[in-house]
């Protein structure tokens, strides 16, 4: 079994179960879009609160400012001259109206102004909880229909296990599409199905899932693992060791597979996206310090990470953010390197250096020579 079918029907096994990828993913999105909907639904009852309030001040602010006016309007100071001086009351009614009337307008426009920033606020807030609503609403449709491909899936499984598989290619590709598998994988996994005593009976015996009741497949697939492990430890003759050092060849790969889709999948990036051959390139080369400075620099220049998509060796190139930067002081935009990925696969950095000098040495600016023609 070659790794790249064992990665295969490891994936596939997944998807079988109730842990399968798709399923979490789902209820991690409809986790974060329930959290944003209680989030959304309190602020909106506190924003529909303080908007009431304001409203009411406006209005208070506007009577009780009118009437206070009238009230000061009738006190004459020397009419209580005697009173305020002998109580030493410093009192001037003037004084009050003079300020009523210069702040009272300017109290009443930061209300109204407060007022119209709570009711901004709250139609976003809203906007976004009725997104969260929507979105949990179709997570529930597209889990029914991810359940209903689930119960298909070991149907077809179960048929060909069974050796009455009686499915189409066609049929087989076009269900296994809808778990995102590639062109080339949903070829190599229906060839599995149809033709399973080349790998597939193989990996079912070593799962052994109707034997372990009550376990996920996963942790069925990853038991089989560790009980291989456990085996490799009993002193093995030459050829047994052999096997043994290609068992532990094929583990190293599956965790350093593990820590490569962790790491795309922490910026945002599915590894099915890829082709098999994209990700066996970056297993042969992997390198996860590089890879996350370079994520993390392709990040910081709101380089979008598509560029990697037929593109891989960008990924784990030492040299990436140098040849970037010596493209930008060459006077090329983010764009025209985000247009033209190839630019930093086709040329190291010292070659790079070198045919931006000779586009110099030339009479050339290169700011003006399309990257395509480098």
């Amino acid at each position: 079994m070659t790794v790249n079918t064992e990665v295969l029907l490891d994936k596939l096994y997944n998807l079988r179960g109730s842990d399968s990828e798709i399923l979490r993913e789902m209820d991690r999105q409809k986790n974060k879009a329930e959290e944003t909907k209680n989030k959304t639904t309190e602020e909106k009852g506190k924003l529909q609160s303080d908007i009431a309030e304001l409203k009411k001040q406006r209005e208070e602010l506007e009577e009780q400012g009118e009437r206070f006016k009238e009230v000061l309007q009738g006190i004459h100071k020397e009419d209580y001259e005697t009173v305020l001086k002998r109580l030493k009351i410093d009192f001037d009614p003037n004084s009050i109206l003079e300020k009523l009337e210069k702040n009272l307008p300017k109290t009443i426009e930061n209300v109204e102004k407060d007022t119209k920033e709570a009711e901004e606020k709250l139609i976003k807030v809203e906007e976004e909880m009725n997104e969260a609503i929507t979105t949990i609403e179709e997570l529930g449709i597209r889990k029914d229909t991810a359940l209903a491909n689930q119960d298909k899936l070991n149907e077809y499984v179960e048929m060909a296990l069974s050796g009455r598989m009686n499915i189409t290619r066609d049929s087989i590709t076009s269900l296994l599409s809808e778990f995102g598998f590639d062109e080339e994988e949903q070829r190599e996994t229906a060839k599995l199905l149809m033709f399973p005593e080349d790998a597939l009976f193989a990996y079912d015996e070593k799962v052994s899932v109707k034997d372990k009741a009550g376990k996920t497949i996963s942790e069925v697939i990853q038991e089989a693992k560790s009980y291989e492990e456990e085996e490799l430890t009993i002193p093995e003759e030459p050829q047994e060791k052999e096997e043994q050092e290609t068992a532990k060849a094929l583990k190293e790969e599956e965790i350093v597979k593990e820590r490569l889709i962790e790491l795309l999948k922490e910026y945002g990036i599915d590894y099915l996206d890829y082709t098999s051959e994209e990700i066996e390139e970056l297993l042969e080369n992997f390198d996860e310090k590089t890879m996350k400075e370079n994520l993390e620099y392709l990040k910081n220049k709101k380089l979008n990470h598509d560029i990697l998509i037929n593109h891989v060796s960008i990924l784990y190139d030492r040299d990436l953010k140098e040849k970037i930067e010596l493209l930008i002081s060459a006077g090329k935009e983010m764009l025209d390197i985000y247009l033209n990925p190839s630019v930093l696969v086709k040329y190291d950095l010292k070659q790079l250096q070198a045919a931006i000098s000779s586009l110099v040495a030339n009479g050339m600016d290169p700011k003006d020579v399309p990257l395509m023609a480098y």
